[in-house]
């Protein structure tokens, strides 16, 4: 049986030479409003291109769901995810997007960026 953790695993990149990009959806993430208890619901989009370290999937997974009974304003929780992401993987670029279903009418999306100094992603390629 599965357990919530804050434990972050990672692999050796198979391909580190080469600058490429891993997309992930989480559409399942929950933790709890600070001010009044309730749940809030969010889709994490994960986009980085690693260096040295992949992040393993399941226990990512395992981290999210530690998430689900702690109280987190949606700025500080989204932060503090992308910092342990970063802290694990050192990765040369990441961009966590987390979509936030309504609460009181009000959609909220926060989007925080790492971006390792030396690196400098490559021009985008415009195809007739």
């Amino acid at each position: 049986m599965s357990a919530p953790s804050t434990a972050l695993e990672t692999f050796v990149n198979p391909t580190p030479e080469r600058d490429y990009t891993i997309r992930m959806s989480i559409p399942e993430f929950t933790c709890l409003c600070p001010k009044t208890g309730q749940p809030d619901f969010a889709t994490l989009k994960l986009e980085y291109v690693p260096d040295a370290r992949c992040v393993e999937l399941k226990s990512l997974k395992l981290y999210v769901w530690s998430f689900r009974d702690r109280g987190a304003f949606h700025e500080a929780v989204t932060n503090e995810i992308l910092t342990a992401l970063v802290r694990a993987t050192e990765p040369r670029f990441m961009r966590l997007t987390a979509e936030f279903n309504v609460r009181g009418g009000i959609y909220t999306t926060i989007v925080a960026e790492h971006r390792m100094a030396a690196w400098h992603g490559a021009a985008p390629v415009l195809l007739p």
